[in-house]
């Protein structure tokens, strides 16, 4: 193990110090415990980050159009054949 230095303020201290106290652990191990389960979490959305793409989602579903596939199918192959002709044939305004 490596010894390490840190400085924290009062309130983390003394919450390290319960901690430590009611799990029955070293400040140490807790230490390590608390930073491999945020390590963990990482890359993962947090509940409000959660709540408010779903929130969004919720506000933008009505809003998509409901098309039979058949309709969507014409639509993309139009697009794709004017690509492929080069786009456009008259100048956009």
């Amino acid at each position: 193990m490596v010894k390490v230095t840190f400085t924290l303020d009062e309130k983390t201290v003394a919450k390290l110090d319960e901690a430590s106290r009611q799990l029955v652990k070293p400040k140490s191990e807790v230490v390590r415990e608390a930073v491999n389960e945020y390590h963990a979490r990482m890359g993962r959305l947090s509940e409000q980050e959660r709540q408010r793409i779903l929130r969004a989602l919720n506000e933008l579903a009505p809003l998509v159009p409901k098309r039979a596939q058949a309709d969507v199918d014409r639509e993309l192959l139009a697009i794709r054949l004017a690509r492929r002709a080069g786009g456009r044939r008259t100048p956009v305004e």
